[in-house]
């Protein structure tokens, strides 16, 4: 059996912990300051102000300086006065001494650098120019896990991918992207069409506008002007619902819908019911659906069965990597994997 190796929490005592290979690992024994996490990596501010970060087997100390950091499942950027730098694979590199903005992704870092007034990224370990500006700086328009939609000074919109960048072409009227992996979606101004990039190609897959569209890994799913759901994914258009559900949500893998007070998603292909009631708010990431339950617990859909994992009311929930940690009233916590449950 084998558990994520990032799931932390700060317990009643005050020690920051992990789950870690069933068991619980003690990271800090002294209260920390603050902490963030992704999938893969633990970034966080021990109780005397040192940045560290957690890479899911061991503990690096980064700075002893206040920083300003970003995280996502794999990377970390940060601040410190106006130089950028990068942590990835537990090699840390400094992208820029006169940095401006950044943000990070999991396969990504996009930071501006102020002196040359340049948009960069930080793909595979190198850094590629977007483009240089020429008046006031700003970021891209859309940044997604491993792409980027961006409009040059020349007011040409391009899509950065696979280390490559492609030409979508000019527009006064603005176009509102969506981004996931490997893939862009947007109601294209310039040719009045519903379109994609998919791996290097435009396509556009219908002949008007769209009511909405969001993006996954490498599929985006969108609703209709009738209100009908779609997804496209590798080339094909497929029917999700005709029921006019209203809401709906993308994230990673995951699609989810309602039909008639009904909340479905896609398991191996096929239409399965995630629950028979409207989740007070709910989680998606990678493969996983956690939800609020009608007594004000939580339950967890993977892998196409739906488990209650406490009815205690208002506990916090969290997914890391395809396993779920809950925080409990009393500060105690509860870690859901590969179908066990193991607790502090």
């Amino acid at each position: 059996m084998s558990f994520s190796q990032v799931a932390p929490f700060v317990d009643y005592n005050g020690y920051f912990q992990t789950f870690y290979k069933g068991n619980v690992r003690m990271l800090e024994m002294q209260r920390i300051t603050s902490f963030d996490a992704g999938d893969n990596i633990v970034p966080y501010i021990d109780n005397r102000g040192n940045f560290k970060i957690y890479n899911g087997q061991n503990v690096d100390q980064i700075s002893i300086q206040e920083v300003n950091y970003k995280h996502s499942d794999y990377l970390v950027a940060w601040k410190i006065g106006s130089a950028i730098f990068s942590y990835d694979n537990g090699i840390k590199k400094m992208l820029t001494a006169f940095g401006g903005e950044f943000n990070v992704k999991d396969s990504l870092i996009v930071f501006q650098d102020t002196r040359f007034k340049t948009v960069n990224v930080l793909y595979k370990g190198e850094i590629i120019q977007l483009m240089q500006q020429t008046g006031d700086m700003s970021m891209p328009e859309c940044i997604g896990e491993n792409i980027i939609a961006f409009k040059d000074n020349g007011q040409i919109y391009r899509v950065f991918w696979n280390g490559k960048i492609f030409e979508l072409g000019g527009t006064e009227l603005g176009i509102s992207f969506q981004a996931g992996t490997d893939i862009i979606c947007f109601n294209d101004a310039i040719n009045k069409t519903f379109a994609v990039f998919d791996k290097g190609v435009f396509i556009d897959i219908e002949s008007m506008y769209v009511k909405n569209y969001k993006a996954g890994r490498g599929f985006v799913v969108y609703e209709d002007q009738v209100g009908n759901l779609w997804k496209y994914q590798n080339g094909q258009k497929y029917s999700v619902s005709d029921f006019n559900s209203g809401i709906w949500d993308v994230k990673d893998d995951v699609i989810l819908w309602n039909e008639n007070n009904l909340f479905f998603t896609h398991y191996n292909g096929e239409k399965k019911i995630v629950s028979n009631y409207k989740p007070d708010d709910y989680l998606l990431k990678n493969n996983v659906i956690v939800f609020r339950n009608p007594q004000g617990g939580v339950n967890v859909f993977i892998n196409g069965k739906n488990t209650n994992l406490t009815n205690q009311k208002d506990a916090l929930y969290a997914i890391y990597n395809s396993n779920v940690l809950v925080e409990l009233f009393n500060k105690s916590f509860l870690f859901f994997s590969e179908g066990n449950i193991l607790t502090n």
